[in-house]
Formats: C-alpha cells, structure tokens, sequence
C-alpha cells in the first residue's frame, strides 16, 4: 500500500480547506439569533436552511440562497402561524326587539312565514337569541 497515510509513515499535517467559511458562519449566527429554529447551510446547494422547532401538522421548511432572504422567509413563517394560531372574533350577538305580546312580527304582518324582518327561509330568533333554520329553537 502506498500513500500519504500508509502505516509506518510519519503524520504529515494536511491542508484543510473550508468551504463556504463566511456562509456557514452566518448560518450559525442566524442559528443561535432566531430561538424556534435550527438553521443550517447547505455546501452542495449552496443554499441556507431553516427548520422550525415548533409543533404542527407538519414541519416547517424555508429556504433561500441569501441569509437576508432566509430571514425574510422566517418572519413570514412565523407571521403565517401567529394568523393561524390567534383567536377569531366572535360574531356580533343577534338583537331581538322588545315588542308587545300580541303583536306580530314584521315578517308575519307583511305575509312573510315566521320570524323576523331580514330573517331568509323562515329563520326566528329562539329565547336565546340564537337563530336557527325552520323556526326551530336551538
């Protein structure tokens, strides 16, 4: 056998280059700057990596060739979740209006079956101020 490393040759100290030294240092200044996600560099793609530390369905993947453009696509990751994860408003509570007990509805008085004015296919508000299909309380 021969070669550089054979045995019985002394250790020679061999030149070791690194490749792409100032992306994967960003890459590991992105990494230790942004807490929910792991951050990689990618040497045959040339390419960075992000990956999100979060729980979901499914994991969440980012990529650009820039670590500026990396960022970016972290922030609308995280903008995506934070509008998925935030409560929606509830809707506005149905008014029902005081009326005599004798008197019809709008709806009865101009012909209209059962409830309310405004209330398509027969729709009432029932004594909880839920409305439900057919005038049937809910």
């Amino acid at each position: 056998m021969t070669g550089r490393h054979r045995d019985g040759q002394p250790y020679e100290p061999v030149y070791r280059r690194l490749w792409d030294g100032p992306a994967r240092a960003e890459a590991e200044r992105i990494d230790l700057a942004w807490a929910d996600w792991t951050v990689l560099y990618s040497l045959g793609r040339r390419s960075f990596y992000a990956v999100a530390a979060w729980d979901g369905p499914r994991p969440v993947i980012v990529e650009d060739p820039t670590a500026d453009g990396l960022e970016e696509r972290m922030r609308e990751a995280e903008m995506i979740r934070a509008m998925r994860l935030s409560p929606q408003p509830a809707p506005a509570p149905v008014r029902r209006r005081r009326g005599g007990a004798g008197r019809p509805s709008s709806g009865a008085r101009n012909g209209e079956p059962g409830g309310e004015r405004g209330s398509p296919g027969g729709e009432t508000a029932s004594a909880g101020g839920r409305r439900s299909p057919g005038g049937r309380a809910a």
